[in-house]
């Protein structure tokens, strides 16, 4: 390799699923990334891969350092020995939406701790018949909101049917088929949390075509804060969570990490927070 000094390189892995170009999660962490490149004046280099074969994440010059300087994982699908395979090889790592128990690097969110507020909110307006459209639990921000929703429940010593329990995977078609499912039960739930706003809109719009009202026959709460959520009739009731923070947050701490300048290892809890929509109303 030529001896002339170059500007640190990073990698942002990005697990492939399907609409990535339109999901907002990955647009804001490369958002978030981008903020702290220009600052740090470093490159980083965005690397989208199969998610049904792990072993193709990392290739060889993904962990040469002579030309990466580190990695950041956008997410790693509950695969912690993705992240233990790069740090063998001497690659600076932090990982985004994971919380870790092991020595590893991370910047995320409490997702459980997030769902634990959203059901006891339901439950403070009344609501006892409350199901979830999942988000995909191959992540763990879909299986700690699952989490957060069960425990919260058996916390109120609330019990709710098998069939309240439907997966979206974090996609519109999914959710929208369970959405259907869900109202169509008989014993129709009377709030409804969905694991992402994406999924909620999806649910919404299959509500008011079956003439359920919202949210005077059924509350809705979402997560993500999205955007996408303000063309709605509608004001979702969701969770605001920063994920361009966590992103700026990974790049820097990333770069601060491979100069040796991080007291290791970094471990960063961002709060979340409940915002109050017009979806959601006490239980009449």
């Amino acid at each position: 390799m030529s001896s002339r000094k170059r500007k640190p390189t990073f990698v942002l892995v990005i697990p492939r699923f399907e609409d990535i170009f339109h999901s907002f999660y990955a647009t804001e962490v490369i958002r978030g990334v981008s903020l702290s490149a220009s600052r740090l004046n470093a490159d980083f280099l965005i690397h989208i891969t199969d998610r049904t074969n792990h072993r193709g994440w990392l290739d060889s010059t993904l962990m040469d350092k002579d030309y990466i300087d580190g990695i950041i994982f956008a997410d790693i699908d509950n695969d912690v020995n993705i992240v233990k395979k790069a740090i063998r090889r001497g690659v600076p790592c932090i990982v985004l939406n994971n919380l870790l128990d092991e020595p590893i690097n991370f910047v995320a969110m409490d997702n459980e701790k997030a769902a634990c507020e959203v059901i006891e909110f339901l439950i403070s307006l009344g609501h006892e018949k409350i199901a979830t459209i999942c988000g995909d639990v191959s992540t763990q921000a879909g299986l700690m909101r699952l989490e957060g929703y069960q425990k919260t429940l058996l916390k109120y010593k609330l019990n709710v049917p098998r069939n309240y329990i439907t997966f979206g995977e974090f996609l519109r078609t999914p959710a929208r088929a369970a959405a259907k499912k869900l109202l169509s039960l008989k014993a129709r739930p009377t709030a409804i949390f969905a694991a992402s706003d994406v999924m909620a809109l999806e649910l919404m719009d299959v509500a008011r075509e079956m003439k359920i009202k919202i949210p005077e026959e059924l509350s809705v709460i979402g997560f993500d804060d999205n955007p996408l959520s303000l063309t709605n009739s509608i004001k979702l009731t969701t969770v605001a969570q920063p994920i361009v923070e966590m992103g700026r947050l990974g790049a820097e701490n990333l770069s601060l990490i491979s100069r040796g300048k991080a007291g290791l290892p970094v471990k960063v809890v961002l709060p979340t927070k409940l915002l109050k929509g017009d979806s959601t109303a006490k239980l009449s």
